[in-house]
C-alpha cells in the first residue's frame, strides 16, 4: 500500500481504513515510513481530522508496535489501573496518587512522561530523587508492581514504539494539539500497560493545553470513546489549571511537596482536593470501592496510618533510590543556593495569574527544558505560591524563587510580578474539580 496514498486521501478529508491505518504505522515502526512522511501525516490528521472508528484503529496499531504487558501471568490480587494528566503547572498529583491507590489494594503500572513546554514532568520530578531508575526494562516494572504495588517509570522502547517516532515529529511540526493524536499518543501507552481502567486528568484553563471547556470536553470524549473500542474503561474528570497546583513548581521542590502531603505535614487543600477526586474515581472504577464515600474513607485512612508514605518509600528503594529517602528527604533532594521572595508591586488580592508564564519562568531557570534532552536543574523552581483569593499586603510573597544564582533570581523577579493581577476587590478561588465524565 503506498504511503503517500494514505497521505493524500487523509489529506483531501477521506476516512483511513483500519488496514491503512496499520500498514502505515508498521512502516513507521520498521523506518519505512520518512520523518517528513510522518510529518504530511500529522499535519493532515490536525486540520481533517479523525473519526472514533479511525482513532481507534490508530490507537491499536501503535499498541501493536510493541509489547503489551499481561498482569494475568502475575496473579497480582487486584485490580490493574492508572490515571493520566494532560499536563499543568505544579501537578504533582501521580507522585501521591500511585501509592495511595497502592495502599488501597490496586496496582499502577504508571508510564509517565517528561516536561512537555510550559508544563512539568512526573519522570523528571522523579528523577530528582538520587539513584531512582525511571526507565526500568520489562521484567523490573513486573516484579516492583507485583512487589510494591506500584511503579512510576518513563515509556521505554518495548511499548508503542511507533508513538514515540510520531511524538518525536508532532513536537517539532506544530501538531502536538491534535485531539485524534492526542488520543491516540497517550491511549496507545495506557493500554500497552495492560489496564483493566484508567482515569484521566484533563487540564483546563491558562495554564493547559486544552483552555477551553469546549476543547477539554472533546478530548475527553474522545479519550473516553476510543478506550471503550479497546476494552479499556475510562472516566474524564475536567480540573482547573487556572493558578498553580499546590504551593510549589519545581522537581525536587515538588517531591518535597509530595512527602509533606503524604506525611501529613502540609498539606494544601487544593492539591488534596483534585488528588482525592481522581483517586476516588478509580476506586470506585475498579470496585474497590462502591461509594464515593466509602473511596474517601478508605483514601484518607491510608494517608492517616502512614501506609500510602510507606508505599511511595518501598517504589523509591525499589527502583534505586535510597531506602532512607522519605526520613532524610533533604540529605538527598537538590536545594538551590539563592531563595528570595517576590512581592507584589501595589496591594491586592490575586484576581488571576498567568499560569502558563509561570510554568515558562521555571524553563528559564533551568527546571524545564527549552531544547529536547536538556539536562535539568532539579533544584530550582517556585515554592509557597500565592494563589487566587489571596490578600497580598507587601508581608506575604507571591513566590519565593529558588535559584541557582543571584543573576537568575533578579532576571525572573520582574516576570513572576507580571504573572499576577490583583484587585481591590476579594476574590473567589476558581472551581477547581469542574466536570466528571465517563
Amino acid at each position: 500500500m503506498l504511503i503517500k496514498e494514505i497521505i493524500r486521501k487523509k489529506r483531501d478529508g477521506g476516512e483511513l481504513s483500519a488496514q491503512e491505518i496499520t500498514s502505515l504505522i508498521e512502516g513507521v515502526t520498521d523506518s519505512r515510513v520518512s520523518r517528513e512522511q510522518i510529518s504530511a501525516f500529522t499535519m493532515a490528521v490536525y486540520f481533517q481530522s479523525m473519526t472514533t472508528a479511525e482513532t481507534s484503529a490508530l490507537t491499536k496499531a501503535m499498541v501493536e508496535s510493541g509489547h503489551k504487558l499481561d498482569w494475568q501471568q502475575q496473579d497480582l490480587g487486584g485490580p490493574v489501573v492508572d490515571k493520566h494528566s494532560t499536563g499543568g503547572v505544579g501537578d504533582k498529583v501521580s507522585l501521591m496518587l500511585a501509592p495511595m491507590i497502592s495502599a488501597c489494594g490496586g496496582y499502577v503500572p504508571m508510564i509517565s512522561g517528561r516536561g512537555l513546554g510550559h508544563t512539568g514532568g512526573t519522570l523528571d520530578k522523579m528523577e530528582a530523587i538520587p539513584g531512582y531508575n525511571a526507565t526500568p526494562d520489562l521484567t523490573t516494572l513486573a516484579k516492583v508492581v507485583k512487589k510494591v504495588g506500584c511503579a512510576i517509570i518513563g515509556q521505554t522502547a518495548e511499548l508503542a514504539p511507533a508513538d514515540r517516532v510520531i511524538y518525536s515529529v508532532r513536537d517539532v511540526t506544530a501538531t502536538v494539539e491534535s485531539v485524534p493524536l492526542i488520543t491516540a499518543s497517550i491511549l496507545s501507552k495506557k493500554i500497552s500497560a495492560g489496564l483493566d481502567a484508567l482515569v484521566m486528568d484533563i487540564k483546563v484553563g491558562k495554564g493547559a493545553f486544552m483552555e477551553t471547556t469546549e476543547k477539554a470536553e472533546e478530548l475527553a470524549t474522545s479519550i473516553i470513546r476510543t478506550a471503550a473500542e479497546n476494552d479499556v474503561p475510562t472516566h474524564a474528570v475536567l480540573t482547573s489549571m487556572d493558578e498553580v497546583l499546590g504551593r510549589t513548581a519545581g522537581n525536587a521542590l515538588e517531591v518535597r511537596e509530595t512527602l509533606d502531603y503524604l506525611s501529613g505535614h502540609n498539606r494544601d487543600p487544593r492539591l488534596h482536593e483534585v488528588v482525592m477526586a481522581l483517586t476516588s474515581e478509580m476506586l470506585l472504577l475498579t470496585k474497590l470501592a462502591t461509594t464515593r464515600a466509602e473511596a474517601e474513607r478508605k483514601l484518607q485512612a491510608v494517608l492517616d496510618n502512614g501506609k500510602a508514605m510507606e508505599v511511595f518509600a518501598k517504589m523509591v528503594a525499589a527502583l534505586g533510590g535510597p531506602t532512607d529517602f522519605v526520613e532524610k528527604p533533604d540529605q538527598y533532594l537538590a536545594a538551590a543556593p539563592v531563595i528570595r521572595p517576590v512581592y507584589a508591586q501595589t496591594p491586592g488580592y490575586v484576581a488571576a495569574i498567568d499560569v502558563r508564564a509561570i510554568g515558562n519562568l521555571i524553563v528559564k531557570l533551568g527546571g524545564g527544558r527549552s531544547v529536547p534532552g536538556q539536562e535539568l536543574d532539579m533544584a530550582v523552581g517556585l515554592a509557597d505560591i500565592a494563589r487566587i483569593g489571596d490578600y497580598m499586603n507587601g508581608e506575604q510573597p507571591l513566590a519565593l524563587i529558588h535559584a541557582r544564582t543571584e543573576a537568575h533570581a533578579e532576571q525572573i523577579t520582574q516576570e513572576i510580578q507580571k504573572c499576577y493581577q490583583l484587585s481591590d476587590q476579594v476574590q473567589n478561588p476558581p472551581q477547581l474539580v469542574k466536570k466528571l465524565m465517563t
